[in-house]
């Protein structure tokens, strides 16, 4: 396997597509209705959004597959970037915000860390599975 990431891999997407047939059928249904059907947004924008969100998810075939589309719409590149640092400004921003529950945990705890140069073991059973 020369990469993980390639193009022409999307062409396997038939090979998926016969192992779940019903699910897939579903999924198609879905998309044609998210971007065809409904005409609230234009297609422009919501292949702008596609490309933020798959920056998110970070899938490279994503990218690829509505930067171009985008384009093909007159998209720009100017539009791309503003899209991709106005999603980086929100999840900032959502970090930010709940680092309020940060502050709820420590209050949570009340006393001191020990006085004890000595470290103390952790437990080694995940308690967090994120």
């Amino acid at each position: 396997m020369s990469s993980y990431y390639d193009k022409t891999d999307l062409q396997r997407i038939p090979e998926l597509v016969k192992l779940a047939p019903h699910a897939s059928a579903a999924f198609f249904a879905f998309e044609q209705e998210v971007y065809h059907s409904s005409s609230i947004l234009p297609v422009k924008i919501k292949e702008l959004i596609a490309i933020v969100t798959a920056h998110i998810t970070g899938c490279p075939y994503c990218i690829d597959v509505h930067v171009r589309k985008f384009k093909e719409l007159g998209g720009t590149m100017e539009e791309i970037v503003e899209a991709l640092l106005t999603a980086a400004s929100t999840r900032a921003g959502a970090i930010l915000s709940h680092g309020v529950h940060a502050i709820k945990a420590f209050e949570a705890y009340p006393g001191k860390e020990p006085a004890s140069s000595v470290q103390q073991q952790p437990d080694s059973s995940p308690s967090c599975y994120c």
